[in-house]
């Protein structure tokens, strides 16, 4: 079954990459301009769940790995369709016209990563608001400067205690 779907994928979608990683997984790569076509060909296929969109910063490539991960109740196959666009410029369109629920995954990796989904009408924070820093999940977030620039300036309980007292 999982060799049918990887060569079909193979053949249908021109550029795409489709290998199976073990038992009931598998992996599409495929260029960006057929990712949603392919996630629509899933669709139509029984894979009617899209389970998560997930992201990998490939800083030393200057690329993001857009991941949407989609799996079928009547199949026991989970397939992860990846694709990887610009880092300066991370852009892509959205997928809620295939499934409804990648509104809420590309707002989490729009506040995490910066990636702008075009035609998602709700990109606004989930988890940081006021958030001024770069998007904190992207390699070259500096945690430690944050931590030393927003936390430093608040006084220990031991400090505040000794101010209290005198």
């Amino acid at each position: 079954m999982m060799n049918d779907m990887v060569d079909l994928l193979k053949s249908i979608f021109k550029g795409t990459d489709a290998r199976t990683l073990g038992e009931n997984r598998l992996s599409v790569t495929t260029p960006g301009e057929s990712v949603l076509a392919v996630l629509d060909y899933l669709k139509a296929s029984g894979f009617y769940q899209l389970k998560s969109i997930s992201c990998v910063d490939w800083i030393d490539d200057n690329e993001f790995e857009l991941v949407y991960h989609v799996a079928s109740l009547e199949r026991p196959l989970h397939i992860m369709v990846k694709t990887r666009i610009d880092r300066d410029k991370p852009v892509f369109p959205t997928a809620m016209s295939i499934f409804k629920n990648a509104g809420i995954f590309e707002r989490e990796m729009h506040e995490l990563f910066g990636v702008m989904f075009e035609g998602n009408p709700d990109l606004n924070p989930l988890f940081l608001d006021n958030w001024k820093d770069i998007p904190p999940f992207r390699k070259d977030f500096d945690m430690r400067k944050y931590v030393k620039d927003t936390y430093d300036s608040i006084p220990s309980f031991e400090e505040y205690k000794w101010q209290k007292e005198n």
